[in-house]
């Protein structure tokens, strides 16, 4: 048991009762390491993450790492948002929904493990595969230093400042953007740094 995952426990106000029985049917399997990451029990399969016990607002759920590639034959796998690659969501609103699914929901942990064991891995979206703005372009060709230092970034950081300036559905938006993480990028800093 995790020192910090057991105070998460403890201290939970809102889904305390789902959380501890999304626990127990983790635990269940003896198999994987209570770990506490990102604030929240995480359980790990030889340091690998495979499964996360979250709250929000509306909903408790499971979070499968590697959920993409889970066959999820009860179609209960929720990608978060369109722009999340790997990870998938189980949602529940109350300890009933939990208990009724509890055979399926060892299931999927059961999938997950075997998925870590094998070494599969999810396909992810490549840097290329990221439309360059047109603003961004012009920017970088005016800017050949610009240009160098975004190529060496990290294709982690270089996807993200993509992705966050082809966001904006106006120009002036657009170019504000670039205009804001010019310097940041010159730093090799990526868009959180």
């Amino acid at each position: 048991m995790n020192l910090k995952a057991a105070h998460f426990f403890e201290n939970a106000k809102k889904w305390k009762e789902e959380f501890i029985l999304l626990r127990e049917i983790i635990c269940e399997n003896q198999v994987l390491e209570e770990d506490y990451k990102w604030m929240h029990p995480c359980y790990t399969f030889q340091d690998k993450n495979v499964v996360l016990i979250h709250g929000f607002k509306e909903y408790c759920a499971l979070l499968f790492h590697k959920g993409a590639i889970l066959k999820d034959p009860k179609n209960m796998l929720i990608q978060q948002t369109e722009n999340v690659q790997s990870a998938r969501q189980i949602r529940f609103t109350n300890s009933e929904q939990i208990e009724a699914s509890r055979d399926a929901i060892a299931e999927y942990i059961r999938e997950a493990i075997e998925i870590e064991k094998s070494g599969k891995k999810v396909e992810m979206r490549k840097t290329a595969d990221y439309p360059v703005p047109e603003e961004f372009t012009r920017v970088m060709q005016e800017d050949p230093l610009l240009q160098v230092a975004f190529q060496s970034l990290t294709p982690g950081r270089q996807k993200a400042y993509l992705f966050y300036f082809n966001q904006a559905k106006q120009v002036k938006t657009r170019e504000a953007r670039i205009e804001k993480y010019y310097q940041h990028i010159l730093d090799g800093k990526g868009i959180d740094d």
